[in-house]
């Protein structure tokens, strides 16, 4: 990992990761050798799904994610972090998970806090997790790959064209238990949909992630793929980060040096954000 860039990281506040502190992880990232770590703790914003997603863990227990004043929280960590952690680049990030009709809703808190980078995720269809375990079967069994994939994209698409985020995060997500219900098909359904989001991607400036989470999956395959890479390359995306999608201090930066491997064979570099700037 060394000299490399962390910005997919979940500390203790999303409440599907380990209650580990953003200090454990800046201790494992000087640990590893990163040069960078960027914190994406979860921001959900689908009222469907209110009393199940709406939650972050603090210290003394659950809190309304709703309630900003865990942000407060979350940022007086990443500046008591900065200053003992000296010369690893601590960034304060969020990844929202993007829903139609509540862009107010997520530009709110984006604008009243000085993150360094705001990812944007699709982790539900139809108010459903495809991106759970537990809860994708519900969608994936009741719908065929045509019309999933044409269903993500099309949500994928307005999240684009929102404006709200600087770097899509795990742009195949489907991908990630959609193969136990659709095969193979999984893995070609984005050809003919994926091209004009990058290419809006490409006229906004905005980044592409590569999520290395698949490979502690037993997924050879990184999220998006390298088909989707490539396509994003000729799309003209020029912005991409690397990122283990931690959720435990255990995967901080796993797979980072094979992603940047990755970029190097495609002429490309892993880009640095700070103050939503790259």
């Amino acid at each position: 990992m060394k000299g490399l860039a962390d910005y997919h990281v979940h500390p203790g506040f999303s409440i599907d990761a380990e209650p580990a502190s953003i200090r454990d992880y800046c201790l494992a990232a000087v640990a590893g050798g990163l040069a960078e770590i960027c914190f994406t703790p979860h921001f959900e914003v689908d009222p469907v799904r209110r009393a199940r997603d709406w939650l972050i863990r603090l210290p003394d227990g659950l809190f309304p994610m709703d309630n900003p004043a865990w942000l407060d929280v979350y940022f007086r960590e990443i500046e008591a972090a900065r200053a003992e952690f000296g010369p690893l680049a601590v960034r304060a990030g969020l990844e929202v998970g993007f829903e139609r009709g509540t862009e107010e809703t997520v530009s709110r808190v984006t604008d009243a806090y000085p993150f360094d980078l705001v990812l944007g995720s699709v982790h539900c269809l139809d108010h459903v997790a495809i991106s759970s375990a537990r809860e994708c079967a519900s969608y994936f069994q009741n719908h065929s790959p045509a019309v999933m994939s044409r269903s993500y994209f099309a949500v994928l698409s307005d999240a684009v064209k929102s404006g709200l985020f600087d770097v899509m995060a795990h742009l195949d997500l489907y991908r990630r238990y959609g193969g136990r219900f659709y095969g193979a098909a999984v893995d070609t359904v984005h050809r003919g949909l994926v091209e004009p989001v990058l290419a809006d991607m490409a006229g906004a400036g905005m980044g592409l992630e590569i999520n290395t989470s698949g490979l502690a999956r037993g997924d050879a395959l990184f999220h998006p793929s390298d088909e989707m890479v490539c396509l994003a390359r000729a799309a003209g995306v020029k912005v991409y980060t690397l990122g283990s999608d931690a959720h435990r201090v255990a995967d901080l930066g796993a797979g980072l040096e094979r992603a940047a491997g990755l970029l190097s064979r495609l002429g490309l570099l892993p880009a640095a954000f700070a103050g939503r700037r790259h």
